[in-house]
């Protein structure tokens, strides 16, 4: 079950991300980045999570990890141990692609407005899709830089 919803989510993220990176951004593609990718994949991240609150999961019992750390210890030691099952590192991964894939959307439009290539915007979105908040960082600096040189900030 892990392998398909990770492997899904893969493939969703993956194609939208191809779709933000390489179309025309009309309005349809974006509310398509937008609700079919990023809202399906935090659908996906939210059920999953209240199943594990629930638990209805427990991907640290069920991985054999032992002992009653589960979802609910944040410690260190408690989340090493939910990133040493496969359920853990499926739900946290779709986080990662959710909230990237926000991130590559909202770059995206805030590239568009204030007038940046697309040559420019490639490589920082495909950045932030490998290593999302490096590529946030770097179109924070970028956009700061352009803020300075023109005083607008909008």
């Amino acid at each position: 079950m892990w392998d398909t919803i990770f492997n899904l989510g893969n493939g969703l993220a993956l194609l939208m991300w191809l779709c933000l990176i390489a179309l025309p951004r009309w309005p349809a593609l974006l509310a398509a980045v937008l609700y079919l990718g990023v809202a399906v994949l935090c659908l996906a991240y939210a059920g999953l999570l209240v199943a594990l609150l629930g638990g209805v999961i427990n991907p640290v019992r069920e991985a054999g990890l032992g002992g009653s750390r589960g979802f609910g210890d944040f410690s260190l030691g408690g989340i090493a141990s939910l990133f040493r099952s496969q359920g853990g590192v499926t739900v946290g991964w779709l986080h990662y692609l959710a909230l990237d894939l926000f991130a590559g959307l909202w770059i995206a439009r805030d590239a568009d407005a204030k007038g940046f290539s697309r040559w420019i915007q490639a490589p920082i979105l495909l950045l932030t899709f490998l290593a999302g908040p490096f590529g946030l960082l770097v179109w924070l600096v970028i956009r700061e830089r352009r803020a300075r040189a023109t005083g607008r900030w909008s």
